[in-house]
């Protein structure tokens, strides 16, 4: 087991609810790092959205630095909501375990700060829930504010895939399932291996017998480990194609610098989350080869820049291949979260 301390957080308490109040169809967690501007959109479409169904919303803010907090305790639209306050950035999925432990309702959604639900978003997801009992998590199709579509519904992981996505290679091999293939039907509910966090919607009954995220993923793979865990214990896991959410993106991440400070942190993280999911489900084997892959695809994207004169794009590489090496010890081999 691993356990990581959580610092210390304040939490203020709904209004106080009625005797004999219903159960909550939903209840919403919302994790929020500097994302003040967006607090107020998003939840002026999760409340038209909300239509006859009883929603519980659990705001979880990771130390932001702008005036989150302080608007999330003086407008008066969020009174109805829980708000723990954490004193330092415990990560994505930390913050949602926090938040889950307050749940009470018959389905939990995450909802990120920076995605916009349509009207009908969770009275339809809530519904076909209702009626496939034989699914556990639920994504929907997420479309950019240009309405351009985003990989909604997505393929594990493996050393070989991710090897053909870094290095151009996977033209070459059609037959193999990138994680991010859109080349298929969007217009039907299709069963898949995983979804984003962004608008995941998964049964109580399952959070309370796989548990929701392994604390060990400060950010990224969490929901990738989280979908494996729910299809080893018999859920499926299923793109529904009814309605749209709209998803900026990189909200938070631009919030913590320059691309040059915070685009690098960001990409350490992503890499720390990658050794420790590969450890965790490939073993040390599937790691190595993940490792080693990932450092030939590197070699491969230096010869094609030096090729093509854009000398400038190795540092970027080399860059890469230095974390991943670091990571891989600071991590021991893929077995430690290294925050």
């Amino acid at each position: 087991a691993h356990r990581l301390q959580i610092p210390a957080m304040s939490e203020r308490l709904a209004i106080s609810e009625p005797a004999g109040k219903r159960v909550p169809d939903v209840s919403v967690l919302v994790v929020n790092y500097n994302t003040e501007r967006l607090l107020a959109p998003m939840w002026d479409a999760l409340m038209t959205a909300r239509r006859a169904l009883e929603l519980q919303v659990i705001v979880v803010d990771n130390a932001s630095r702008d005036r989150s907090v302080a608007q999330l305790h003086e407008d008066p639209r969020f009174a109805e909501s829980r708000l723990i306050t954490n004193s330092v950035n415990v990560g994505f999925g930390r913050a949602n375990n926090q938040a889950v432990e307050m749940a009470s309702g018959r389905y939990v959604l995450l909802l990120n700060t920076d995605a916009f639900v349509a009207p009908e978003s969770l009275e339809t997801t809530v519904a076909y829930m209702d009626a496939h009992p034989q699914h556990g998590v639920l994504g929907v199709q997420l479309v950019g504010r240009d309405g351009q579509a985003q990989p909604s519904c997505r393929y594990f992981p493996t050393p070989w895939n991710m090897f053909l996505l870094h290095s151009g290679l996977s033209r070459f091999f059609p037959g193999v399932r990138t994680v991010d293939d859109l080349a298929w039907d969007h217009a039907s509910p299709r069963e898949c291996d995983w979804v984003p966090g962004c608008y995941l919607l998964i049964r109580r009954e399952v959070v309370d017998k796989v548990g929701l995220f392994d604390p060990r993923f400060f950010m990224y793979c969490e929901e990738v480990d989280l979908c494996r865990r729910v299809k080893a214990a018999g859920w499926g896991v299923v793109f529904y194609n009814g309605t749209r959410v709209v998803h900026l993106g990189g909200e938070s991440a631009k919030s913590d610098g320059p691309l040059t400070t915070g685009g690098q942190q960001i990409a350490e993280l992503q890499v720390e989350s990658e050794l420790l999911y590969f450890r965790k489900h490939h073993g040390l084997g599937g790691l190595v080869g993940f490792v080693l892959l990932a450092w030939f695809s590197d070699l491969i994207n230096a010869a094609k820049v030096l090729i093509r004169g854009h000398g400038n794009s190795l540092k970027l590489i080399g860059q890469h291949s230095h974390v991943l090496g670091h990571k891989l010890l600071r991590t021991r081999l893929g077995t430690e979260p290294t925050r």
